[in-house]
């Protein structure tokens, strides 16, 4: 599996985040409970049981009645980027994440670089809020059900996918408003791509998030994602993350190497 993007661009020896921040100092106490959300869509692999709605088409019905449970174990290292233009910051992260049935969410970083501000107030909270997430369970929230959606299947893609609109039923900042790619035959999830259905707070106008799965070890798994948030005075925010299995429901499948100082 390839890696995520190229590691940011070196960055002045000067972190002056904290006080360019001290002026709005609840405009970033937001963004863990942003990234947060932004990566529990990605558990939408868990749809439940769902009456079925008249009128529907086939595909909308395969896609609503699948029965994909996520995987019990895994060990994943993931690369984390965030960065602000017109800040001028950015950092990243590497960390070993582990899911199994008696500790939940683990994660250890295993290296980090950029904007120390960034690392500790949208990196570093990311990990600590997917971590409550699980223990919460949150992310039977997000499935792909009639009960949190409506569809509108909108025909085939060029490449063969099945494209579906899916319109929240409710405003969560776990449920989305765009469009889901799936295989034609089966409904098994490629991607999703819209915006959050509830922004995360006042500061955070407007987030829009593509997420990517693979088949792994039969799992369907998360492997990429980007998200663009509109956040007042921070502006045009980004964020990705990339993930590379060690291991999932116990075979391994990879052997992911972390890279010192950051050397992809």
């Amino acid at each position: 599996m390839t890696r995520g993007l190229e590691p940011p661009p070196a960055l002045p020896r000067r972190d002056n985040w904290p006080r360019r921040f001290d002026y709005h100092p609840l405009t970033v106490p937001h963004h863990h409970r942003l990234l947060g959300a932004v990566a529990i869509i990605g558990l939408l692999a868990l749809p439940l049981a769902a009456e079925r709605a008249p009128g529907v088409s086939p595909i909308i019905e395969r896609v609503v009645a699948r029965n994909d449970p996520p995987a019990h174990q895994y060990r994943a290292l993931r690369h984390l980027e965030a960065r602000s233009a017109k800040l001028g910051a950015a950092a990243w992260m590497e960390a070993w994440t582990e899911v199994d049935p008696a500790a939940g969410f683990q994660y250890q970083i295993v290296d980090e670089g950029g904007s120390g501000y960034i690392r500790s107030h949208v990196l570093k909270p990311w990990l600590e809020s997917e971590k409550k997430m699980w223990d919460a369970g949150d992310p039977e929230r997000a499935s792909l059900s009639f009960e949190n959606y409506t569809f509108d299947d909108r025909g085939l893609t060029p490449d063969g996918l099945a494209c579906l609109g899916v319109k929240s039923r409710r405003k969560d900042l776990l449920l989305v408003d765009g469009s889901i790619y799936v295989n034609a035959s089966d409904g098994d999830l490629v991607r999703i791509e819209g915006r959050l259905s509830k922004t995360p707070s006042f500061w955070t106008r407007r987030v829009e998030v593509v997420r990517h799965y693979e088949r792994i070890n039969g799992v369907r798994l998360p492997v990429a994602i980007e998200s663009v948030a509109q956040v007042l005075i921070a502006g045009r925010s980004t964020f990705s993350m990339t993930y590379e299995y060690e291991t999932v429901n116990g075979l391994r499948v990879g052997d992911p190497k972390a890279h010192p100082a950051g050397g992809r």
